[in-house]
């Protein structure tokens, strides 16, 4: 969801509120909150290649370009979609881009090109403890609003402990792995391997756990299906030989 505009309101509250109004509230709070017909991303997208090609790369611009990279458009993405405008915008205003993204991008490592066509996310902070390694997790739905849906991310070697999806009626999980390779495991079962399209479906009161292989980044989204009495159980750390000898 689109993060609420002020921008107008502060900078021209007083001197053109009409114009303030219509940039925080329409633009911004009607025109980029319609993510049913045109998602975040795709709008960061079909602004900054319009910037570009005016030549308009000024604050608004930087704003703009922030903004792409919070919504998911990836450093390698950014530096294609730029490489493409050079050709059709100038080279001159694709130079002056390049500039603005560099300094945007400028903390970003070679990991943050991981997750899929949903972007890795933010780093997993709040379920660290139940993680070897590092995570990554980019919410997609509100959990209040519908079911809920994230893109969990794994850096090489990261899986999660074992745990168990309680539930009274219905509940349960459904991964569904969208890039590179992983593992899926429940207990007194072996270790499935994962690729890109597979499909896993867990049971309410299963235990088990799943992350990344050894060697590779894995992503995949996680959905949350609905039922009664529903909470999650996190048990112990997957066993470092055990996972070790799975290839």
């Amino acid at each position: 969801m689109a993060v609420k505009q002020t921008a107008g309101r502060e900078g021209l509250g007083d001197f053109a509120p009409k114009f303030a109004q219509l940039n925080d509230d329409v633009l911004f709070g009607e025109v980029w909150s319609r993510e049913d017909k045109l998602s975040l991303k795709m709008r960061s997208v079909l602004t900054i290649s319009a910037l570009v090609s005016k030549g308009l790369v000024d604050n608004s611009f930087q704003y703009h370009a922030q903004n792409a990279r919070n919504n998911g458009v990836t450093k390698t993405e950014m530096a294609e979609i730029l490489t493409h405008l050079a050709f059709y915008a100038g080279w001159p205003n694709a130079w002056a881009a390049f500039r603005v993204m560099k300094d945007v991008y400028a903390g970003d490592s070679a990991a943050e090109i991981h997750g899929g066509m949903f972007g890795m996310g933010e780093l997993n902070t709040a379920f660290s403890q139940f993680f070897t390694g590092n995570s990554y997790l980019k919410p997609l739905t509100a959990p209040k609003e519908t079911v809920f849906i994230a893109n969990v991310t794994f850096e090489p070697g990261c899986r999660n402990n074992w745990h168990i999806h309680h539930a009274k009626k219905g509940g349960g999980q459904i991964l569904l792995c969208v890039e590179g390779e992983g593992w899926y495991q429940e207990e007194g079962k072996a270790a499935q391997s994962l690729v890109p399209g597979d499909v896993v479906t867990i049971s309410a009161n299963v235990k088990h756990w799943h992350g990344a292989k050894k060697n590779s980044w894995f992503s995949h989204l996680a959905v949350e299906c609905s039922g009664e009495e529903t909470s999650n159980e996190w048990l112990e750390e997957v066993d470092s030989k055990h996972y070790d000898s799975l290839d």
